[in-house]
């Protein structure tokens, strides 16, 4: 059996929304055993973010500037046109994606690791699927840092990952109610 057949995401956890007014922030937290450094040009390295990130950009990330993010795994080929807004290697990185902000903070742990947090503007409609998604998108970042690569898991492919029983736990923890996903390609 292969070392993606056996993953299996854990329960839903290191995840909070934070509202304001009608705006709705996903924020996820997650500690890696990896320092900042290598973690940084994992969020930014387009070769890197192929390997785990439900987009790919046109460019490197590490810089301030326009960009095009590609949306992997929707029904039908989404481009964004984003910016680039902040860059500070290796701390700090914000950019749009789909008309939604996305901030990531990295902060050196005592372990040598980082603790990677992410805040994600999102509709309160998908914010369980947001978290669901992330989630197994941080799961394959880490395996992908630890030199298991999992491979890319978005999309319909996440259906096929526990990605619908995260989906119900964070809607849970959030007080939502969960959104009824499309179904799951048949294989």
């Amino acid at each position: 059996m292969s070392h993606r057949a056996k993953y299996t995401p854990g329960p839903a956890a290191g995840a909070r929304i934070q509202k304001e007014g009608d705006k709705w922030t996903l924020v996820l937290v997650r500690d890696l055993r990896h320092p900042p450094t290598k973690v940084w040009e994992a969020i930014t390295d387009p070769e890197h973010l192929r390997e785990w990130a439900p987009f790919d950009p046109d460019r490197n990330l590490a810089s301030v500037g326009a960009v095009k993010l590609t949306t992997v795994g929707a029904p039908k080929e989404h481009v964004a046109e984003s910016q680039v807004k902040r860059a500070e290697a290796p701390k700090l990185l914000e950019y749009g994606w789909g008309g939604n902000d996305m901030r990531w903070e990295l902060e050196p742990l005592a372990t040598g690791g980082t603790r990677l947090t992410l805040w994600h503007n999102i509709h309160r409609g998908f914010i369980s699927m947001g978290a669901a998604g992330w989630h197994i998108c941080f799961d394959v970042l880490d395996q992908l840092l630890a030199g298991e690569p999992l491979g890319r898991i978005v999309g319909p492919e996440a259906m096929k990952f526990d990605w619908q029983r995260l989906n119900v736990e964070y809607a849970k923890q959030f007080g939502v109610e969960p959104p009824t996903p499309p179904a799951a390609p048949r294989t």
